[in-house]
């Protein structure tokens, strides 16, 4: 997976300008980059899944074509 930058500096700065706690806006800003870091899926991830995906789907089109082939000319 990709990764997304997250200015953990700047957002600390804004949390502790609006009356937080620094100590608390650390953890929050910590926690929250973790999350955004193992947690969401960028474009390319995505463009990525999808083409995998429609990699196996067209395999199965191709593998139940063939079997219907085979049922018709064995059956």
């Amino acid at each position: 997976m990709s990764t997304i930058v997250f200015d953990t500096h700047h957002y600390i700065k804004e949390l502790v300008s609006a009356g937080m706690p620094e100590k608390q806006a650390e953890v929050i800003a910590s926690q929250q980059a973790k999350l955004i870091n193992e947690a969401l899926a960028t474009k390319r991830d995505l463009r990525e899944l999808e083409l995998r995906m429609t990699t196996k789907i067209g395999a199965m089109i191709i593998a139940l074509g063939a079997f219907l082939a085979a049922i018709k000319f064995f059956g």
